[in-house]
């Protein structure tokens, strides 16, 4: 040891100062609330986690949330107004929507045919129909969709959540990201899930929830013996670098070590779905003959169980469909045979996502637990070729389920062909200032010191949207 006023890592500072198993343990518990610097914790916090169901692919709002008799009546005529160049520029005539929309619950919220399942929940969704975004191409999109910016490098809304309110379980990742069916993350890549410049264990961790394990390389090459005695001598040695450095890279990856080390035994736990009812995973659609949909549905149901044992934020992801449109990053996007691939896509999520809000309300934590749907923009009221619909940023739909929302709202509006949003207007800013707002979060205040600034998810925008508070 050097002089008497050499500094102390944190790491160095729990060993020496706690008198026993019990306080370091205390002291790891404590230590996972909010690190957010200088974070304002709003009065009467409701929401306290996340579930992101994203729709990658860009979902048509004029074929799901927001009814537009105009295009019936304009059916295969040219656009009467100035449109704007889209991502491919091959724009055809107004399309009418193939879908039925009608009234449904208390609310009376319009909900196309393509959704009859959520249709029965209409009266938990608060929709937002004037949401824009900055930019038409997928990667762009959905950066800026999850980390307020549209390129890689940033923390990942999950991330921010994560940072902000810490962990409510010490045994799984803050912030988790689900897959199945052969899902795989949207244009942009796992960037998407990203720390950023946050400590590193506030980054997402992909579960593979039709896949044994769960995720890769969690089960021990070695015995439990050897790998207790393993684990000792390593971190005997991170503990003596550790005495002489405040490393903060270090002491992340010592952070993320330990998680792993905890998830061997509760990834496993998890993801064992004997303790639910057959009648409750039909219930989800597990049982369906449709791979993809069955596979969502198991999504669903893992995320409950997620948020039962506290995890902060979830991402669902939507699973490809072999149709001719739409790829595999990008399974919403169909710029030919729009019906086919729209009414395919909503078919694997309708029901479980649904039965995710119903299940949720019954056991009492859809109150506490805050559903966000959407995808990076929406498309054209004009067709792409005959019967498909290009990429639409200037105007699109998004819901909010549970977690403080305004139940049974339609909040802002397009323009009668639902091209531009009109009434209040809304970007993504907007929205992940609701979310922080809901989950008892200041945007302005969320804040990690980077690059000489006090950097956020909001950047230096953002409102909270009034209109979908409870």
């Amino acid at each position: 040891m050097s002089g008497p006023h050499q500094q102390l890592s944190r790491r160095e500072l729990l060993r020496r100062s706690s008198t026993g198993f019990g306080a370091l343990a205390f002291a790891s518990l404590f230590g996972q609330h909010a690190r957010g610097a200088g974070i304002q914790h709003l009065p009467r916090r409701r929401a306290k986690n996340v579930i992101f169901c994203y729709m990658s692919g860009g979902v048509s709002h004029v074929d799901s949330f927001d009814p537009k008799p105009k295009l019936a009546e304009l059916h295969g005529k040219p656009m009467p107004v100035q449109v704007a160049r889209t991502q491919f520029n091959a724009n055809g005539n107004v399309m009418a929507s193939p879908f039925r929309f009608a009234q449904h619950g208390e609310s009376g919220l319009w909900v196309s045919s393509m959704f009859p399942h959520l249709a029965s929940v209409a009266d938990e969704l608060a929709v937002v129909r004037s949401m824009t975004s900055e930019f038409s191409e997928h990667a762009q999109g959905n950066f800026l969709m999850h980390t307020g910016f549209p390129f890689i490098g940033h923390p990942s809304a999950g991330a921010w959540i994560n940072y902000g309110l810490g962990s409510e379980n010490e045994n799984l990742p803050g912030f988790v990201v689900l897959q199945s069916g052969g899902a795989v993350p949207p244009h942009g890549g796992v960037g998407l899930y990203s720390g950023g410049f946050l400590p590193a264990h506030h980054q997402g961790s992909v579960l593979t929830a039709d896949r044994d394990p769960a995720v890769r390389n969690i089960e021990p090459a070695l015995g439990k013996d050897a790998q207790r005695r393993h684990l000792s001598v390593i971190e005997a040695l991170d503990r003596r670098y550790a005495e002489n450095s405040a490393n903060r890279q270090l002491e992340a990856a010592i952070r993320n070590h330990e998680v792993a080390s905890r998830m061997q035994a509760a990834v496993p736990e998890l993801c064992d779905l004997s303790d639910e009812s057959e009648q409750l995973k039909s219930f989800y659609g597990m049982d369906d003959p449709e791979p993809s949909k069955a596979a969502y549905a198991r999504q669903c149901l893992l995320a409950r169980r997620l948020i039962e044992r506290g995890v902060r934020f979830i991402e669902l992801s939507c699973i490809t469909k072999n149709i001719g449109a739409g790829g595999a990053a990008n399974p919403w996007d169909q710029h030919s045979d729009l019906e086919r691939g729209h009414k395919a896509m909503a078919y694997q999520v309708d029901q479980p996502i649904a039965a995710l809000i119903k299940d949720l309300r019954r056991r009492g934590l859809l109150d506490d637990t805050l559903i966000v749907w959407a995808g990076e923009f929406g498309r054209t009221p004009f067709s792409q070729g005959s019967n498909g619909r290009d990429h639409n940023p200037l105007g699109f739909s998004v819901f909010l389920a549970g977690g403080g929302s305004r139940a049974g709202t339609a909040y802002g509006a397009t323009d009668e062909f639902g091209y531009r949003a009109v009434e209040g207007v809304c970007d993504v800013y907007d929205l992940w200032a609701t979310v922080l707002h809901l989950l008892g979060l200041d945007h302005q205040r969320l804040t990690y010191r980077y690059g000489g600034r006090d950097v956020r998810l909001t950047d230096v925008h953002g409102s909270v949207i009034r209109g979908v508070l409870g």
